[in-house]
């Protein structure tokens, strides 16, 4: 058998999108392949909030847009400099066709006793998220559509858990904007194999 990983080198993060809408079809199919990421004791602890231009995703991104600058403020950004930055993050969140909010969902992971092996569930449960996107990523890819993978609900959970009213167990992890692509971007630099693998007794 002949394997291709052409799928993954030639995939793109895609920061402008065609106007057109998404089939929603095509996002299940994508979303789907989602659910087929490795996950630590198979927990599937992944959960998933379409989110489309409504009212709702008007409140998220305000709500995510204060925080965001009450957090470069603090930081002794200047007022306009932050303001512009807190602008061109919103405007690229609304004009997104849709939008895929990634939760993990606490209720999955195993429970410990100490503190040690809990704080090691809960980042396998990250890691189980994350791979989920990656396979989202791709799907979106070899579908002919395009994603952003964008960290922004990390900084503000509480207030992306309290617009979309989300379970407390809910802890969001990542937005990506879906759409198809309008731009192709190069592919950005990458660290040569030899610079990050180290062989040991191979």
């Amino acid at each position: 058998m002949t394997y291709s990983l052409e799928l993954l080198r030639a995939r793109r993060t895609v920061r402008v999108f065609e106007k057109r809408e998404v089939p929603l079809d095509l996002l299940l199919r994508a979303l789907e392949a989602a659910t087929w990421a490795p996950s630590a004791h198979n927990s599937q602890p992944w959960r998933f909030i379409v989110i489309g231009k409504g009212e709702t995703r008007k409140r998220l991104i305000e709500a995510m847009s204060r925080r965001f600058l009450e957090d470069l403020l603090k930081d002794g950004v200047p007022k306009d400099e932050a303001e512009l930055i807190v602008s061109n993050s919103t405007e690229r969140f609304m004009k997104a066709p849709l939008l895929v909010l990634f939760c993990l969902a606490k209720s999955d992971l195993e429970t410990y006793p100490d503190e040690k092996r809990s704080k090691a569930e809960w980042i396998m449960g990250i890691q189980s998220v994350a791979s989920a996107i990656e396979n989202f990523l791709l799907a979106l890819h070899a579908l002919g559509l395009a994603g952003c993978w964008r960290c922004a609900p990390l900084f503000c959970q509480e207030e992306v858990k309290g617009v979309l009213e989300l379970p407390e167990d809910y802890e969001p992890q990542a937005i990506i904007e879906v759409g198809y692509p309008a731009e192709k971007p190069e592919m950005p630099s990458r660290k040569p194999l030899s610079e990050v693998l180290r062989l040991i007794d191979v």
